[in-house]
């Protein structure tokens, strides 16, 4: 199938080549070696074909199974960890490995790639969300060093970016990979944000797939969140790309990481498979 998408491509891989993606790629997907190796193929077709693609990654299982080793019971609140000191360790910790595993899986299909953790280079700046108590470390985005991330970029590699921050007095925040991706984005001024999910995108009626909204306007996607039809965990993710889409990226894709090839037929096809979000 790759091989297939790939060569009626040619109109869409000269108009974006050497462009920036960004991909958010976490999940379940990430656990699935079936799954995991098509989103990858497609990371490195991007590659190959010129574009230069950023990954950010989560591992919220590899996280939870990591805390547990560890006595700690994972808690959520909105749909985002609590993070007190010890558990923004165990973040750091498990989501390094993760990055670890990503780099090395792409490696070995003949790409290069390259982990970039704050702990060692400072990619992600963070701070203290607002309010927020002395002991809580889920953190924001202060700022994104993107010389570093484009002097990867200049080398061909691939950077493989944790979404762990790091602020001025080298404090650990574990950051939701929906956010430091949409921040990633928008410091790159990306042409697109991509952000795979377990579903196929905004849908009007959230149990009937046939109802996926393939193409959608900012304005439009604020309403359905008004009026409930975009809800539960979606809501972080379009609000994640419409702050993208208002910091100057062009386009915003949600689309699902469980459907082989996806990535390529998302961005390589006429009719795509997810929701295309636009300012």
């Amino acid at each position: 199938m790759r091989e297939r998408i790939l060569s009626s491509a040619s109109k869409y891989i000269e108009e974006f080549k050497g462009k920036a993606f960004v991909v958010k790629y976490g999940g379940s997907m990430l656990e699935d070696k079936v799954l995991s190796d098509s989103v990858l193929d497609d990371i490195v077709s991007f590659r190959e074909k010129g574009i230069n693609i950023v990954v950010v990654h989560g591992g919220g299982l590899r996280i939870n199974a990591l805390m547990k080793k560890r006595g700690k019971e994972p808690v959520f609140m909105h749909g985002l960890r609590i993070t007190d000191k010890e558990t923004a360790g165990i973040v750091d910790e498990a989501l390094s490995q993760v990055n670890s595993d990503l780099v090395s899986r792409i490696s070995a299909k003949g790409a290069q790639a390259e982990g970039l953790i704050s702990r060692q280079r400072h990619i992600i700046f963070a701070k203290k969300r607002f309010n927020a108590i002395a002991e809580d470390f889920l953190g924001d985005v202060d700022r994104i060093d993107t010389e570093g991330i484009k002097d990867v970029l200049d080398n061909k590699c691939i950077p493989i970016i944790s979404p762990v921050g790091i602020d001025k007095d080298d404090k650990l925040y574990n950051i939701n990979a929906d956010i430091a991706a949409s921040e990633i984005a928008a410091a790159l001024k990306s042409e697109k944000l991509i952000l795979l999910t377990n579903v196929k995108g905004v849908m009007e009626d959230k149990d009937d797939e046939k109802s996926l909204i393939s193409h959608i306007a900012e304005e439009k996607v604020l309403e359905l969140i008004d009026k409930g039809i975009i809800s539960a965990g979606m809501i972080p993710k379009v609000k994640a790309g419409i702050k993208a889409l208002d910091s100057g990226v062009k386009k915003v894709h949600i689309i699902n990481g469980m459907i082989p090839h996806s990535l390529l037929l998302e961005i390589f096809t006429d009719e795509g498979v997810g929701t295309e979000i636009v300012k």
